[in-house]
This record gives structure tokens, C-alpha cells and sequence, in this order.
């Protein structure tokens, strides 16, 4: 029996009925909006989704946080102390210091806790993409993959979880610090819209510009067209910042070109949010890399 206990954190922007039924424990991320502090929780129970864009629409502008070292080890514990094990996979240490913290509390806790483990997985991952490798490993969990077998499972999987979305604004992304001054001008430039990647070390790359929203949209299915590998035999994740009409757009036109029924849609959750901006729109599929 696969005894222990699937964990990520709520940039893996899964909504919480999906988070309950693969049977998820997912730590939040925090973030603070015009002096008070919020977490991201994936049922929106403390700041809405809508509510949140809605506010950095009208200018706010919020400050985000990763999940720090106690927060783990509070989660951790009883899992371990329970005789069950912990598989636990982190949002992209290339954007945020989650994925450390996760790595120190488990060295601390088995110490604590001789025979038992905790594995933790750097996904190099984003969103919905860290979302569709969580619901991968989950699906081989069922299956009977022992923890270092699914360990070793999510450590070749990541790289072929391909992450493509398009920004309204990319001085979200500049003021966070994840692009360049130089590719927010891209955002600034009139009816240019910038097509980003998360690359194999899951850092945010400008790929393209596009002329025009609709445009960038369909590059992201064109992205998808090039690199999927057998798109009907998995789900497809959609994220977006409050502009859900586009997602069915995206969607449909995945279905048409690509004939995949499987589609997922979800909001990007406040704490990415936070650094996209409101009309963010991202597409996530298996593909042959990223």
C-alpha cells in the first residue's frame, strides 16, 4: 500500500474540488493587499478571485510570500506522526524560496522521526503546471508507486509539462523582479502582447510578441499544436486572471485543432496573480519538452 501523503502548496492553483478528491494537502502561500494579509487558499475563502482582481484593476498592489519553514513542519508532523510518509512537491525554486523551505523542514523532521520519509520535489513548475504534474503523480500514486517511486516518476515528468501563457501588462512581472526591465517594454508597446514560457529550470522567459490579444491566444494553442505528445490521452490545464470567456475561447480552439476533450479551467490564483497582473492567460499540457 502507497502509505503517505501527496503535499504541494497553492501555486499549483488546483480548485479545491479537485484539490479534495485527489486527496491533497496544499500549504498557502500568503499575500498582503492594502494592509492586510491574506492566504491563498485554493477555495478563495479569504480573498476571492474575482474580488482580488477586481482591487489590482483599480491599482493595488499586492506584496506575496512563500510558505516558510514552521508552516511545513506544522503540516508535516502529524502526517508523520501518524506512521505515514510525505511526498511533497514545491512550486519552481526559480520563483519563489517555497521549495527551500520545504527541503529544510524535512531534513529537520526526519531526524525527528527515524524510518520515517519525506521526499520533496522541486517541480521547476507554475500554476496549472505544477497543478497537472501534482494530478499526474496522483494518478500513479493510485496505481501503487511506492514514495521513491513516484519520486523518481515526478523528477522525469517535470520536464515534459509545458507552460505557455500571454500577459495584458509584463510590469507585474518587472516589479516582482521575474523579468527584465527590457521585456516589460514589451507590455508597454501599443496592441503588442508578449507570449512567456517557464523553461526547463522554471524561470519565466519571453518567447514572442504578438500583434494583438487574440493573436497571443492562439500562439499559445499553436505552442501546444508543435509539442504535445498524445494530447487526448491527458488533461489540458487553463489558468487565467479573471477573464474566463478567453479560457473558452483557448479551449475550444484546443478541441477543434487538437481533438482533446479533457480540459480543465481554472483562475491563476492572487499570490501569481500578483505578479501577472489581471488578463493573465496560461495553457499547460504534456508535450515531447518543454
Amino acid at each position: 500500500m502507497a502509505d503517505y501523503v501527496i503535499m504541494t502548496d497553492s501555486c499549483c492553483d488546483l480548485p479545491a474540488d479537485l484539490a479534495a478528491e485527489l486527496e491533497l494537502e496544499i500549504l498557502p502561500l500568503r499575500l498582503e493587499l492594502e494592509g492586510t494579509s491574506y492566504r491563498n487558499l485554493p477555495d478563495g475563502s479569504e480573498i476571492g478571485f474575482g474580488e482580488f482582481y477586481n482591487r489590482v484593476r483599480g491599482g493595488a498592489m499586492p506584496v506575496t510570500s512563500a510558505v516558510n519553514v514552521g508552516e511545513f513542519e506544522a503540516v508535516m508532523r502529524p502526517v508523520l506522526e501518524s506512521g505515514r510518509d510525505v511526498f511533497c512537491l514545491c512550486f519552481s525554486s526559480a520563483l519563489s524560496t517555497t521549495y527551500q523551505s520545504a527541503v529544510i523542514a524535512a531534513g529537520e523532521l526526519e531526524e525527528s522521526f527515524p524510518g520515517r520519509r519525506v521526499c520533496v520535489v522541486d517541480s521547476l513548475c507554475a500554476s496549472m503546471g505544477q497543478g497537472l504534474l501534482v494530478w499526474l503523480c496522483a494518478q500513479e500514486k493510485k496505481k501503487g508507486k511506492t514514495l521513491e517511486e513516484l519520486r523518481d516518476y515526478a523528477e522525469g515528468a517535470k520536464g515534459n509539462i509545458c507552460h505557455w501563457f500571454t500577459v495584458d501588462d509584463l510590469n507585474h512581472l518587472k516589479r516582482g523582479g521575474r523579468v527584465s526591465a527590457a521585456a516589460a517594454l514589451f507590455g508597454t508597446m501599443l496592441s503588442v502582447k508578449p507570449v512567456l514560457h517557464v523553461d526547463e529550470q522554471g524561470r519565466l522567459i519571453p518567447m514572442e510578441k504578438c500583434r494583438g490579444r487574440r493573436a497571443s491566444l492562439l500562439a499559445l494553442v499553436d505552442h501546444m499544436e508543435k509539442t504535445a505528445v498524445n494530447p487526448g490521452d491527458y488533461p489540458v490545464f487553463l489558468s487565467h486572471g479573471d477573464c474566463r470567456e478567453e479560457a473558452e475561447f483557448v479551449a475550444e480552439e484546443i478541441r477543434r485543432r487538437l481533438g482533446v476533450s479533457d480540459i480543465r479551467i481554472s483562475y491563476v490564483g492572487p499570490v501569481i496573480g500578483s505578479h501577472t497582473g489581471a488578463g493573465v492567460m496560461a495553457l499547460f499540457f504534456v508535450g515531447r519538452s518543454r
